[in-house]
């Protein structure tokens, strides 16, 4: 497939701000790292790299609206397209030396996502969806999993951390899916355990207490590659909204919808 202009766009952004964060992930013992809150940091890496990729993606759409985690949002000329942007998708993972993050940019229109990019730097893998023409992985097509026995299955979620309030309710989900299926991965960055499940390595996601930021992107990703989402806990409610996100290939998503809603 060849990408659109907007797409080109996207791909040139997240690339810029993932060279500038190896850079500093290289010297991740020597980051300026501030507390953001409880178990959230922020840190010089995370904010160059949104100012990286505001520069690059409002110097050539700048009639269009703005939402990152750590600039906040500005409404555009342009009020229908809003990029909706995650400078550093697994913070914790960075400041820690793992080497599982990623740069995400999804392009919002009339309320719907239509673009979306999110690129891991330390693999080189860019996933890439545009509404209606399918998901990729650098230059392959994916899809989502094949697999219909849950027994066979490994999915992915997140794990209350910092003391918030939701570990009874997170337990109780993950003892109702672990002795069911074959593993459930927590690698700390909801927007690359979504590219997964688009591209077919994990065969689910839930999680709550997202961001906007956090699944825009992801979510096209997945619906592009053939898989079913919904938000958690409203299966009517739009997750990038909502905050929560459940999703699976077409054969385990009433499976695990059933085991996670409880």
């Amino acid at each position: 497939m060849v990408a659109t202009a907007n797409l080109n766009i996207m791909m040139k952004a997240v690339r810029k701000a993932g060279r500038s964060l190896v850079k500093d992930f290289r010297e991740v013992e020597n980051l300026q790292v501030s507390m953001k809150g409880a178990g959230d940091f922020v840190s010089r890496a995370d904010l160059a790299a949104e100012e990286i990729l505001k520069e690059e993606l409002l110097g050539a759409r700048p009639t269009y609206g703005w939402l990152a985690e750590e600039g906040g949002g500005e409404d555009g000329d342009d009020p229908t397209r809003r990029w909706i942007v995650d400078p550093l998708d697994g913070t914790t993972n960075f400041l820690h030396g793992l080497p599982h993050w990623g740069v995400s940019i999804a392009l919002e229109h009339k309320g719907q996502i239509v673009s979306a990019v999110i690129f891991d730097p330390a693999k080189d893998e860019l996933f890439w969806a545009e509404k209606g023409a399918g998901a990729w992985l650098n230059d392959s097509r994916i899809r989502v999993s094949g697999r219909s026995r849950m027994i066979e299955a490994l999915f992915a979620t997140g794990l209350p951390f910092g003391g918030r309030p939701d570990l009874p309710e997170t337990m109780h989900e993950l003892a109702r899916v672990l002795p069911a299926c074959s593993g459930v991965r927590r690698w700390g960055a909801a927007a690359l355990d979504l590219a997964y499940v688009a591209a077919g390595r994990y065969d689910g996601f839930w999680e709550r207490r997202l961001n906007a930021w956090d699944v825009a992107a992801g979510v096209l990703l997945v619906r592009e590659a053939g898989g079913l989402v919904e938000a958690l806990d409203d299966p009517s409610g739009n997750p990038v909204e909502d905050g929560t996100v459940l999703c699976a290939n077409g054969q385990l998503f009433d499976g695990l919808a059933k085991m996670v809603r409880g």
